[in-house]
């Protein structure tokens, strides 16, 4: 008979939890099943109307005391409970509610924290969805928005306003991997807090899609919510599309009615799939691409063709100590992921050399993908400033904020040997002997 103490989940090493979770939340136990069950219902029968009743009493607020009254997908739904908890767990937060996608998560976080009158300040650059969201969106809800640069601290803390509700950054940052010393933006804030009422707190979101809960977990080094695009690596096989808010329980009702109100509902079988494929293999899938993105980093570096390779894991990352200290897996062991950005040397036109190489990729390569999507069992590879971060390619004032000549290359299963073969074919077509490349 197994000892309970023994073989108690805090004995075992984070790998085990991802695989086997709990099958099941407050409201939901499927323990006896090896694989939990996909459910597919949108309704659920009710025996009397002062039952249905207290179900829509109690949303958002049940945290499993009594019995819990199921209604409507759009509310709850087990395999949806099943992943939050779980997605909890390997962040390292109290609650977290999945919405339809990354997008839709950063929707709710910003809108439950800031309200018309506030001001949210961001790293200045961002994923171009979520620059879309900041500039063209909330401030149609009264929500104010700037930017800065959160590199040099110093430098963007005078940018920080009496209305400021939330300051909100990548790292690392997407496109070219900037890190962004949470801990160090933390302590600021922990400090600008103690000034505020509670009301009128700063809460620091960071988006940990690159890094995913598995080679950074930026609740434990002060961030107060966490974002993710589950489409990413979490989900990692490129099939469904799903975003995470993850933070203190305090949020959890917030959370779930922007999601009920709104409509951004992460789908049953999107659940089931994070659930049962994508969660449980993101360990051994992240360290295998890991370890292709360190050959493929080096290879790039030694190249004539590149101008310069930003990887954490480069000993010439300029950022390497701090990477060190906050890229960590759960066994804390450096973990400097699964994503590449590279600039070729320039022939022509900003940025021409780039669009011919991938277009050169896109053509020949057989294990390079062009695609704008990231995280996947494939390698995929796009060109930013043409594509993801069209939007904030250049700011008003005409500063660059992402280079025109800088690939992006998600790493994928693929071998590394062969992703280096396809990449060579390419320089060689793209850069002929006796450019000025090569010279």
């Amino acid at each position: 008979m197994l000892n309970p103490e023994r073989h108690a989940e805090s004995n075992y090493s984070e790998k085990p939890h991802l695989i086997h979770g709990r099958c099941q939340a407050a409201h939901w136990d499927f323990g006896h099943h090896v694989v939990p069950p996909a459910s597919a219902s949108v309704a659920y029968r009710l025996d009397s109307a002062k039952r249905g009743a207290r179900g829509f009493q109690e949303f958002g607020h049940d945290h499993g005391e009594g019995e819990h009254v199921d209604l409507y997908d759009r509310l709850d739904e087990p395999n949806r409970a099943m992943l939050e908890e779980n997605l909890a767990y390997a962040e390292c937060g109290e609650c977290a509610v999945t919405f339809a996608s990354g997008m839709a998560a950063i929707s709710a976080v910003l809108c439950n924290c800031a309200r018309a009158g506030d001001h949210v300040l961001s790293h200045q650059v961002l994923y171009g969805c979520t620059h879309s969201l900041l500039h063209n969106w909330l401030p149609r809800f009264g929500i104010e928005n700037s930017s800065a640069d959160f590199t040099r601290l110093e430098s963007a803390k005078p940018h920080l306003r009496p209305n400021t509700r939330v300051v909100y950054f990548e790292t690392p940052v997407n496109p070219d991997l900037t890190l962004i010393d949470i801990g160090g933006v933390a302590h600021w804030l922990q400090e600008i807090n103690r000034q505020r009422r509670p009301e009128q707190r700063v809460w620091l979101v960071v988006d940990n899609t690159f890094s995913t809960p598995y080679g950074q977990r930026p609740l434990t080094q002060g961030a107060d919510l966490v974002v993710s695009s589950l489409t990413k690596n979490i989900g990692g096989f490129g099939t469904d599309l799903g975003g995470v808010a993850v933070g203190p329980a305090c949020f959890e009702p917030g959370w779930l009615s922007f999601r009920k109100d709104f409509g951004g509902v992460l789908s049953p079988r999107n659940a089931w799939n994070f659930l049962v494929y994508g969660l449980p293999t993101l360990s051994v899938r992240f360290r295998q691409q890991q370890e292709s993105a360190k050959k493929l980093a080096r290879f790039l570096e030694r190249h004539p063709c590149v101008e310069k390779v930003r990887y954490p894991g480069l000993p010439s990352f300029p950022q390497k100590e701090l990477a060190e200290k906050q890229m960590k897996d759960y066994d804390g062991r450096f973990a400097p992921g699964t994503m590449l950005h590279f600039c070729l040397r320039e022939v022509g036109a900003p940025g021409e050399s780039a669009l011919k190489f991938i277009d050169c990729l896109a053509k020949n390569s057989y294990t390079i993908t062009l695609a704008v999507s990231l995280g996947q069992v494939r390698t995929l590879v796009e060109h930013p400033y043409s594509m993801t971060h069209s939007p904030i390619t250049a700011d008003p004032a005409g500063v660059t904020r992402v280079d025109p000549a800088g690939i992006r290359l998600s790493v994928g299963l693929e071998k590394a040997d062969d992703l280096i073969h396809d990449l060579s074919g390419a320089f060689e077509e793209v850069f002929q002997p006796g450019s000025p490349t090569n010279s």
